[in-house]
Order: C-alpha cells, then sequence, then structure tokens
C-alpha cells in the first residue's frame, strides 16, 4: 500500500473517533492491508496527534489473554501507542457519550525507570527497567462497526485503546505475586467478571518482554517514564450503561469510578 492510502486509514479512523461514528472494517475497504501496513497507520495517527498538542507516554498490549482472543476472534494480539490524551482520572464522571461500544478491562501497569529495547529483552531485563507497578483500568473502543475485527483492523485502530484510568496504589514488582493475582470486576456491587494475572501470558512481565521484542521490529525504544500495560487479566465486560465499577487485584488495589450517560 502507499503512503496516500495509510493517511486515508488513519484519517477515516480518527473522524470515526471523533464523531462517534464506526466505519467499515479497514482490511475490508483496502484488502492489501498488512499488518505492518496498520502499525504504519497507528504512526501516523501518533504523529498527527502529537503535533495537536498531545504527547506520546507509553505502550499496549491487547488481546494477550486466550478469554481476550476468543471474545474477539482474534488468534494474535494487538498492540498500539499510549497518548497523554487517552487517560481518565479516577474520581471524574466517565460519560458513554465518550465512546462508541466500549468495555471494560483490567490490568497492571507499569512505569519505567530506565530503557527497553529488543531484540532478545528477557523478564529479568523488564524487572530491572521497572519503576513500580500500579492498578489500572483500559477502557478499550473500537472505531469498526460492531467491532467486525481482524488483527489489521485492530492494529489500525492504534489497538482499540479507548481510555485508560491508573489506580493509587503503586507497588515494587518484588512485592507483588504478579504470576498469580486474581483480578475482580464489579459493577454496583455485583461481581460479574474474575480473572488472574497468570492470564497474561504466563505473568505480565512476560507480555511485557514480549511486547519490547515485538516492536523491537519497528524500531521502538521504551523509554523512562513512559507506561507499558501488558493486558488484562480477564475477558473485558461491556460498559453499556450508567453506573460504579469497582475494579480490583486481590491484595494489591482498587480502581473504582462512575459511567454517565
Amino acid at each position: 500500500m502507499n503512503t496516500q492510502e495509510l493517511n486515508d486509514i488513519a484519517v477515516a479512523l480518527e473522524k470515526a473517533r471523533i464523531s462517534r461514528t464506526p466505519i467499515d472494517p479497514p482490511k475490508k475497504t483496502y484488502p492489501n492491508l498488512t499488518a505492518d501496513g496498520a502499525f504504519e497507520v497507528q504512526r501516523i495517527t501518533v504523529q498527527n496527534a502529537v503535533k495537536n498538542g498531545d504527547r506520546l507516554v507509553g505502550y499496549k498490549l491487547g488481546n494477550i489473554a486466550k478469554v481476550m482472543q476468543a471474545a474477539f476472534g482474534l488468534d494474535h494480539p494487538d498492540y498500539g501507542f499510549l497518548l497523554a490524551g487517552g487517560f481518565l482520572h479516577e474520581g471524574q464522571k466517565i460519560s458513554l457519550s465518550k465512546f462508541i461500544k466500549p468495555y471494560v478491562e483490567l490490568e497492571p501497569a507499569f512505569v519505567l525507570k530506565g530503557h527497553l529495547k529488543g531484540p532478545n529483552v528477557t523478564i529479568a531485563d523488564v524487572v530491572r527497567a521497572i519503576d513500580f507497578a500500579i492498578p489500572a483500568i483500559e477502557i478499550i473502543d473500537s472505531r469498526v462497526k460492531n467491532w467486525a475485527i481482524g488483527l489489521e483492523d485492530t492494529l489500525a485502530d492504534n489497538g482499540s485503546q479507548g481510555g485508560i484510568i491508573l489506580g493509587g496504589t503503586p507497588r515494587q514488582v518484588t512485592d507483588l505475586n504478579l504470576h498469580n493475582t486474581k483480578g475482580v470486576l464489579k459493577f454496583n456491587g455485583t461481581e460479574i467478571m474474575t480473572g488472574n494475572t497468570s492470564n497474561i501470558l504466563g505473568n505480565p512481565l512476560a507480555a511485557t518482554a514480549w511486547l519490547v521484542n515485538r516492536l523491537a521490529e519497528y524500531d521502538v525504544e521504551f523509554l523512562p517514564g513512559q507506561v507499558i500495560m501488558p493486558g488484562s487479566c480477564l475477558q473485558a465486560m461491556p460498559m453499556d450503561k450508567p453506573g460504579r465499577w469497582t475494579c480490583s487485584f486481590e491484595g494489591w488495589g482498587t480502581i473504582e469510578f462512575d459511567v454517565v450517560e
């Protein structure tokens, strides 16, 4: 595909995000779109956002857990950039009108103090590079009609990223059992989904190493201060009505937020 076509996809997805009007899958409209081309669409989107005053602050990995791949009909993880404009605050009310068809995920987030760049990054390298871990919510949303996504579609759509909420209980990774920490989603006080950090490629440190090595193919370096979202520990739940979400990692911390019309 040529640069103009990749730019056209980026513009169409951005218009869909702003208008809250989803579009046909990019792969359907542009059958020659590859995963590499879709990543270039991401780069264009981020470059345009930065030109307009936003800031690149990290990276995300999605659909790493088998329950997530099954839920969205994918057989491969996706990944994307994190922009500062996508971060929300735990205390603010989140309006459904900001999104098209959002879902809630619970995952750990890592804030870096060191550099990471693949290939051949190990879990030990990841541990050394992390400053602290913090509970996080990712609200995923798709600019593609009815979430009818293949890998190329979700990559072009920046990993279906919608919003990030960071919690208030940072911990050293050496103080956590990231191989076996239960996660729970509650809506209006009722438990609706559970999972475990072991679902994130065995543990989210391994998932982070996978992401660093994968993005090395695009010459991406992870920098101190950046936030890394390694993927959900449980199946994403629809965020389709007003109410209070309570999202907890057992023995670690809880994030609560209110959704309004």
